[in-house]
C-alpha cells in the first residue's frame, strides 16, 4: 500500500523513465493493474504504463475497455491530467476492430458528460467524437436515426450501466450534441453544428486542443478585433439630422 501522493509521482514518470530501462517490464503488470483499479487520478495515470505493456509486451487485459469506460465521470473534463487521458483514449479507440456497441457507448457517455463541461473541454471533445464517427461509420446511426430525439419518448441509453454492452447506446440518438448547438459560447455552438453536415474523411487534429485552457479561450476573445458596424447610412448633419436641415447653417455637432 502506497500513499496516494507517491502513487501519482511514480505513475507520472513510469512510462518514460522506468519501463524503458527494465529488463523485464512485464514485472510491473501487477502493480499497474492494481493501480488501474484504484480509481480517480491514479487510474488515469496508470493508463500510460498499461498501454506500453499492452502495445509492446502483449499484455492481455480482458476488462480494459470496461474499466476505461468506468473512468468517464463528470470530473474527467476538469482534472489536471485531462490531456493525458484523452490522448491515450484516442489511441485505444483508434482500432477499426472495436465493436460498434462499445464505441457508441463511449460516444454517448462523453456526450452526456459534455452537457456540464466547460467550453475549453467541449472544443476538444466534440472533434474527438467526430473522429470516432469517422473511424466507426456504423455508429453514425446515432446522428442519422429517423425522427431523432423528437421521436423518442425517452432516451434508451442507460447512463448508470457499467457494462458498455448493456448500456443500449446504439438504440439512442445524439441529442446532447444537438443541445450544444445552442451553447452560449459561439465557438462551441459552431463546433457542435458540424454534425448537421456530412463529415469529411480526414480526421481532426486534436493534439493542439488537449491542453486548451479557459484562460487561453478568454484571452483569444479579448484580443479579437471588432469590426466597425455602420449605424447610419447618411452622416448626421445639423441639429435634427435631416438632409436639408436649416439648423445646419447655424449649429454643429462638434
Amino acid at each position: 500500500q502506497l500513499p496516494a501522493g507517491l502513487y501519482k509521482k511514480v505513475l507520472v514518470i513510469l512510462h518514460d523513465s522506468i519501463l524503458p530501462y527494465m529488463n523485464e517490464p512485464t514485472l510491473m503488470i501487477d502493480f499497474l493493474t492494481v493501480a488501474y483499479g484504484i480509481g480517480g487520478a491514479i487510474s488515469l495515470l496508470a493508463l500510460n504504463g498499461l498501454f506500453i505493456l499492452i502495445h509492446q509486451h502483449n499484455l492481455e487485459y480482458p476488462d480494459f475497455f470496461k474499466k476505461l469506460y468506468s473512468l468517464l465521470d463528470p470530473s474527467i473534463y476538469h482534472v489536471k491530467y485531462r490531456a493525458r487521458f484523452f490522448h491515450l483514449a484516442d489511441l485505444f479507440l483508434s482500432s477499426s476492430h472495436l465493436p460498434a456497441y462499445l464505441v457508441a457507448a463511449f460516444i454517448k457517455r462523453l456526450s452526456r458528460l459534455a452537457l456540464t463541461a466547460p467550453p475549453e473541454a467541449l472544443l476538444m471533445v466534440i472533434p474527438f467524437i467526430c473522429n470516432l464517427f469517422r473511424r466507426h461509420p456504423a455508429c453514425k446511426v446515432l446522428v442519422h436515426r429517423p425522427n431523432g430525439p423528437e421521436g423518442m419518448s425517452e432516451d434508451p441509453y442507460i447512463m448508470e450501466e457499467e457494462e458498455p454492452s448493456e448500456s443500449r447506446a446504439l438504440e439512442s440518438s445524439l441529442w446532447e450534441i444537438q443541445s450544444l448547438q445552442n451553447h452560449y459560447h459561439p465557438d462551441v455552438a459552431k463546433a457542435a453544428a458540424i454534425l448537421n453536415q456530412s463529415l469529411s474523411e480526414i480526421e481532426d487534429d486534436i493534439s493542439g486542443l488537449l491542453e486548451l485552457s479557459g484562460y487561453e479561450l478568454f484571452d483569444k476573445e479579448v484580443k479579437k478585433k471588432a469590426a466597425d458596424v455602420p449605424l447610419e447610412f447618411e452622416q448626421v448633419r445639423g441639429l435634427f439630422g435631416k438632409k436639408n436641415d436649416i439648423f445646419a447653417e447655424h449649429f454643429t455637432l462638434d
